[in-house]
């Protein structure tokens, strides 16, 4: 049974929102980020770098203590205001390529994590965890959603699509040419229409933002030892979440870079892939994968087609049947030697949308000796290896839609 409840946003003016809305901070180069702070004081990029207002870098619990008061100068501005009533927020997002994706800003459990009502499914590293805890313990709130998905449900589709109707409370485009739309949804009788269909499923998935949904769930649990008055009810029970159905979730893969082929020679390399993979010379054109368990190859000067060979291969759980997991322990591992994906400097990972033509450049280059294309998994993958129990290897799925920070704000 999954608890949604509504609460009360810290929002940018509509004059303003496109303006102060950020992709998250580590995503841009120093040079864009100095660009934008340069020519955009609303940024929220202020804020989360709030060194930048003396040309210094801050690092640790004094950054955090500097990101607070640049947050409350924000508000001291009039740049962000609270709502006067808990909300739930209906939001869309259509990117440049078309795609659209709908769903609902609500405050999710903190419990719900621990009970595994909401599920997840790659590997969080503690140090990360604790870091991102005590940031949220210091600042007192968080700007970016987790992305959860949940099984596509006809009621709440029905609210959205009429709620949707109305006049859009803010619009807006960002430099990445996607578009924003935020409605705010505070009547009663509407919200508890859409807390019952949450409470009837058993289970809620986190699609992108594992760490943070780990680092509240360390919070919650200081805070709740913490207060001898603990009832359930207070902010820290709770964390920021973008809802959004099965069938509006976008899977795209990440591609394997390798810079060296394990001291083999490209024929030693060619003959243990043999072994395992039936391997096809596809030539000069760029070739990408067709489907499950069949990985195209950038060796050399030229693309291969590799296919399973699925009587040296065993599937004995969902884990098992993921592209991502099937190199890795065919190719990867054994073969070429890169036993931690997450640390090894002989691997990089390449995303879906830019395909193999960059696989190829980086290649021709020099930089790289080999590169591997596969095709996306699934949200039923990703489901099945969750209620499993397993966790993806890193950098198994590219998710959309990516969110940005400061359009609504939860403040515990």
């Amino acid at each position: 049974m999954a608890k949604i409840i509504p609460f009360k946003a810290v929002k940018p003016t509509r004059a303003i929102v496109g303006l102060v809305a950020a992709r998250p901070y580590q995503s841009y180069t120093l040079d864009e980020r100095e660009s934008r702070m340069g020519y955009n004081p609303y940024s929220f990029l202020h804020i989360v770098n709030p060194g930048y207002k003396y040309d210094q870098e801050v690092t640790g619990e004094e950054r955090y203590r500097l990101v607070k008061s640049r947050y409350e100068e924000f508000k001291e501005d009039g740049i962000f205001v609270t709502e006067n009533k808990p909300s739930l927020y209906v939001y869309k997002i259509v990117n440049r390529y078309g795609q659209e994706f709908n769903g609902i800003i609500a405050a999710t459990s903190a419990e719900d994590y621990e009970k595994d009502v909401i599920k997840k499914h790659e590997d969080t590293i503690a140090k990360r965890e604790q870091t991102f805890k005590t940031y949220l313990q210091t600042v007192g709130f968080n700007a970016e959603p987790v992305l959860l998905t949940y099984p596509d449900n006809v009621v709440i589709s029905n609210i959205i699509k009429e709620t949707q109707k109305e006049y859009a409370e803010f619009e807006f485009t960002m430099t990445y040419r996607d578009t924003h739309y935020l409605w705010k949804l505070d009547n009663d009788e509407t919200i508890n229409k859409i807390q019952n269909e949450f409470k009837k499923m058993e289970t809620i998935y986190i699609a992108d933002g594992h760490h943070r949904s780990a680092s509240s769930y360390l919070l919650y649990k200081d805070e709740k030892e913490k207060n001898p008055n603990h009832n359930g009810s207070e902010s820290y029970n709770f964390f920021m979440s973008y809802l959004i159905p099965e069938s509006d979730l976008v899977i795209q893969e990440f591609n394997r870079l390798v810079k060296d082929l394990n001291g083999l020679t490209k024929e030693e390399f060619l003959i243990k892939l043999d072994a395992v993979y039936r391997i096809e010379n596809r030539g000069i054109m760029p070739y990408s994968p067709s489907k499950p368990h069949h990985f195209s190859m950038y060796l050399d000067g030229e693309f291969y087609s590799l296919y399973l060979r699925k009587t040296n291969y065993n599937f004995e759980n969902a884990l098992d049947k993921l592209d991502a997991q099937l190199l890795y322990s065919t190719i990867l591992d054994p073969i070429l030697g890169i036993k931690d994906l997450r640390n090894d400097n002989r691997i990089e990972y390449v995303h879906g949308k830019h395909e193999m033509i960059t696989i190829k450049s980086s290649v021709d280059s020099g930089k790289f000796k080999v590169g591997f294309g596969m095709c996306p998994a699934t949200v039923q993958q990703m489901k099945e290896i969750a209620n499993e129990g397993l966790t993806m290897p890193p950098k198994s799925t590219y998710i959309l839609p990516k969110l940005r920070s400061g359009i609504t704000i939860y403040e515990y």
